[in-house]
C-alpha cells in the first residue's frame, strides 16, 4: 500500500486521525503496527503519535498542543525500537536469566540499551502505550522441530485423516501421565492474612494413567500402580480394540514404549484393526489427550482431600468415569487453538 500524505489532510481530520489510531492501540489492544498499516502511513508515524500520547495525553495529538510539560522521555524512534525488542526477541538473547519480560527486566533493558532510567510505573505506562499487555506465555520445548511440526500439520496428518475416511478408521489420541497424592491445586476462601490449613495424608503413593480420546467425546481408560512399560501399554491396547466395529488409529507421542519391538509385533498382529501414528517430538500441545490430565488433576484430584492410598484410587478411577460421562467436555479439547489442524 502507498503511503498516505497526512499534509493533504485537513487539520481536524489529522487530529481525529491520529487520536482514532492511539485508541485504537492503547484502549482496544491493537497491534500499533497492523493499526498504521491500514490507515496506509509510515509505521514510524504511530510510534510518535504513542510518544505523543504518553507525555500529554489525547491533547498532545492536537496540532500545535498547548500542552506543556516536561519533554518526553524516549523518542519515536527509541518507542519504535523497544517495542520491535519485546515482541520479536527473547529476554535470553539480551543475557536476561529469565525467559519472561517483566517490568523489571525491562527497566533493567532500557537503562543498559539506551539509557534511560524510568520507574516501574513509568514502565509500565509506556508499555501499554506501546499496545503491549503483560499475558500468560505458552511455553514451547527448545528441543522441539518446527520442520517437523509443519510437516505434521500440512502433510502428514491429513493423510492419515484421508487413509481414515477411505477404510472407515476412527482416530484416537492417547497419551499416559502420573498422578501423585500429595498433588494440589486452586484456592479456598479464608479471612484475610491468615493461611488456611487443608489436613491431608503425609504419605506419597501414585497411580499411571493411560487414556484415549476421540472428537466424538468418547475416552478409553486404565489406572494402574504398574510400571507404564510395552506389557502394559499392550494390556490398554487391547481393551482399546475391544469390541470395536471399525479399525483404530492411534495418535501417540514418541515415547519408547510406542516404538518398542512388542508394541510393533501387537500392532502388526491386529492385521489393520489398529494402527499407531506417531506425533513430531517435544510437541505436547498437538495431543488433545494432553487436556485430560489437566481436566483430572487440576480440576478434580487436586482439590480433594488425600487419607490413603486405597481411598486415592478410587478418587482416580471416579474422576476417570465421570469425564468419561462428559462427552461434551472432552470434544471441547478438541476446539482449542492449537489443535484447530484436527
Amino acid at each position: 500500500m502507498r503511503d498516505n500524505d497526512g499534509r493533504k489532510l485537513s487539520k481536524s481530520a489529522r487530529e481525529q486521525l491520529r487520536i482514532t489510531a492511539v485508541k485504537r492501540v492503547v484502549e482496544k489492544g491493537e497491534s500499533p503496527e497492523e493499526v498504521i498499516k491500514s490507515l496506509g502511513f509510515q509505521r514510524s508515524c504511530i510510534y510518535r503519535w504513542l510518544a505523543l500520547y504518553r507525555t500529554g495525553g489525547y491533547e498532545a495529538l492536537k496540532d500545535n498542543p498547548n500542552h506543556g510539560g516536561r519533554p518526553p522521555i524516549m523518542d519515536w524512534v527509541q518507542m519504535f525500537r523497544l517495542y520491535k525488542i519485546i515482541v520479536d526477541d527473547s529476554p535470553s538473547q539480551y543475557k536476561f536469566e529469565f525467559a519472561l519480560w517483566t517490568v523489571s527486566m525491562v527497566r533493567d533493558l532500557l537503562l543498559r540499551e539506551f539509557g534511560i532510567k524510568m520507574s516501574p510505573v513509568s514502565v509500565w505506562r509506556t508499555l501499554r502505550a506501546l499496545g503491549l499487555t503483560p499475558q500468560k506465555s505458552k511455553r514451547v520445548a527448545y528441543q522441539q522441530n518446527p520442520q517437523a511440526v509443519k510437516k505434521w500439520l500440512h502433510e502428514e496428518y491429513p493423510a492419515i485423516k484421508n487413509l481414515a475416511i477411505a477404510c472407515g478408521a476412527k482416530i484416537y489420541w492417547g497419551d499416559e501421565a502420573s498422578v501423585r497424592s500429595d498433588y494440589h491445586s486452586g484456592t479456598t476462601w479464608a479471612k484475610k492474612g491468615e493461611t488456611p490449613i487443608i489436613k491431608t495424608t503425609g504419605a506419597r503413593y501414585s497411580v499411571n494413567m493411560l487414556s484415549a480420546i476421540c472428537s466424538t467425546g468418547e475416552i478409553r481408560f486404565m489406572a494402574t500402580e504398574k510400571k507404564c512399560n510395552s506389557a502394559l501399554f499392550i494390556e490398554f491396547l487391547k481393551r482399546l480394540i475391544h469390541g470395536q466395529k471399525t479399525p483404530i488409529f492411534l495418535v501417540v507421542d514418541g515415547c519408547p514404549v510406542h516404538k518398542s519391538k512388542l508394541v510393533k509385533s501387537f500392532v502388526e498382529s491386529t492385521k489393520g484393526n489398529l494402527q499407531l501414528f506417531v506425533l513430531p517430538g517435544y510437541s505436547p500441545e498437538l495431543n488433545p489427550d494432553e487436556l485430560v490430565w489437566g481436566q483430572i488433576k487440576h480440576h478434580t484430584l487436586g482439590k480433594k482431600t488425600i487419607t490413603g492410598p486405597d481411598q486415592f484410587k478410587k478418587l482416580v478411577r471416579s474422576a476417570l468415569r465421570s469425564l468419561s460421562r462428559q462427552t461434551s467436555v472432552i470434544a471441547a479439547f478438541f476446539r482449542k487453538p492449537a489443535l484447530s489442524y484436527i
